[in-house]
């Protein structure tokens, strides 16, 4: 019966998929659970570990409340990410629902904007992963991490979407068993009197201001941009649209649980004000603070899982989403038509990962030194495509549809791109500015593309498969 039910869900979803345009091409096996846990693996359960010193120095010591935060600001992109999903389920995402909800020109600049996320996000995710293991292995080079990190990734998802799913549950169980381990240590060192949980982590009044607040979210949201990555499996998941609606509401509940815990719990460990007296100590406090609550011994395994699991396991899955939605645009003919080529056997968009992971390489190599401005030009990319997505939600479905919903199609869409725009305005400065250049040559390709006729053209001729 599950057996059948599934290949009616499969026939369906491909028989959506026609009806906006397109094929059948890539693999459609994933499970609801399977999504979910791509999608859990994408924001990474143990994101903040990376960026727990930074964010919190720049908190004043209230990197709980950053998170709490961004979780608030991220409900309303999920919401206009599930209403879009459940209307059009196509590989290309935040770039296929601003294209068919508001105009492809639109369209095209936010496909332009995620993708700088999706081009830089490998790169800086293989950079965290070298910083880390560099404090391991000081005698292996970061620049050596960053090439085995960058290959590794890429062989993994040459070999299929399915086999990448079961690394994916793998690296899961791991990362949520070292973080229960941290929790617990941390509460019996309280118990103990060696540490105490207190309101500051999520309130300081000496020290709160929105500015601060709003102006970390960028930092934090970094943990939080997986909802467009789920939404790259629309034509790879059994049930389609509907399964990756729920399961983006799913992700969005279980990541705001396992960052706030987690955060709150080393917060009780960290200096109040968030001063750790040194850029290094700053890097390093989270794998520090598990050193203090544990031992030495859980210090080398929070960093060997931060490093070799989890941030591993996210550039795998970054590099598999970024994959999709150059595939899309590609197949849209807005991107040179070779990196829409699919491999029969494996049905992946193998030009595709090729060139993700190439670019990941080198800018990996590039901007190892530079892994701040990296972050926030990851979260420009990202946070603008967001907001461009809750601008077509509120045109599409809040404006012009007939069914409409006042909440999910009106009052979230103009929150969310309220908050996410006041949260761009706090970015850095430099990233600002090499975020609107970035986008500046969005508009170019958009404006040649229009006049070439290519930009209005849905695909509708065969593909090229090897």
């Amino acid at each position: 019966m599950s057996s059948s039910r599934h290949v009616d869900e499969a026939a369906e979803s491909a028989q959506q998929l026609e009806q906006h345009g397109y094929k059948q091409e890539l693999r459609r096996t994933m499970s609801l659970s399977d999504v979910v846990v791509y999608g859990l693996i994408y924001m990474v359960p143990m994101a903040p570990v990376a960026v727990f010193g930074t964010i919190d120095s720049f908190a004043h010591g209230m990197a709980a409340l950053v998170y709490v935060v961004a979780a608030v600001a991220m409900v309303f992109s999920a919401i206009s990410y599930r209403e879009m999903a459940l209307r059009y389920p196509i590989a290309g995402s935040v770039y296929s629902y601003v294209r068919r909800g508001l105009n492809p020109f639109v369209g095209f600049l936010s496909g332009w904007a995620i993708l700088l996320d999706y081009l830089l996000l490998p790169a800086l995710l293989s950079v965290f992963a070298a910083i880390a293991m560099t404090t391991v292995v000081p005698g292996i080079a970061a620049w050596v991490w960053i090439i085995l990190f960058v290959v590794a990734a890429a062989v993994i998802n040459l070999a299929g979407i399915g086999v990448t799913a079961r690394m994916n549950m793998l690296f899961l169980w791991i990362q949520v068993i070292v973080l229960a381990v941290f929790v617990v240590g941390a509460v019996i060192k309280v118990a103990q009197g060696e540490a105490t949980f207190t309101l500051d982590p999520l309130y300081r009044p000496a020290g709160f201001s929105w500015g601060i607040v709003f102006g970390a979210i960028p930092l934090a949201a970094l943990s939080f941009i997986g909802f467009d990555a789920i939404s790259t499996l629309n034509e790879e998941a059994e049930g389609g649209g509907r399964a990756v609606a729920r399961a983006t509401m799913i992700v969005l509940v279980a990541v705001t649980v396992l960052f706030v815990v987690q955060v709150y719990a080393a917060a009780a460990f960290a200096p109040a004000d968030g001063n750790f007296s040194s850029s290094d100590r700053e890097l390093n406090a989270f794998y520090d603070i598990s050193g203090d609550i544990l031992g030495s011994w859980f210090k080398v395994v929070v960093t060997l899982t931060s490093a070799l699991i989890a941030i591993f396991a996210n550039s795998i899955a970054s590099q598999a989403t970024s994959s999709r939605l150059v595939f899309s645009m590609a197949r849209d003919r807005l991107l040179p038509r070779v990196l829409s080529t699919v491999v029969t056997d494996r049905q992946v968009p193998q030009n595709a990962m090729l060139l993700i992971a190439g670019l990941s390489l080198v800018i990996g190599l590039v901007g190892s030194q530079h892994s701040t401005l990296l972050i926030t030009l990851v979260t420009f990319g990202a946070l603008t495509a967001y907001i461009l997505l809750h601008v077509a939600v509120l045109w599409h479905l809040g404006i012009r549809g007939s069914r409409r919903s006042w909440f999910a199609h009106v009052v979230s869409p103009v929150l969310g791109a309220a908050v996410l725009a006041y949260a761009l305005w706090s970015a850095d400065p430099h990233a600002k500015v090499l975020g609107l250049a970035w986008m500046g040559v969005g508009v170019l390709l958009a404006v040649f593309h229009h006049v070439r006729g290519t930009l209005d053209t849905p695909q509708e001729q065969p593909r090229q498969l090897v």
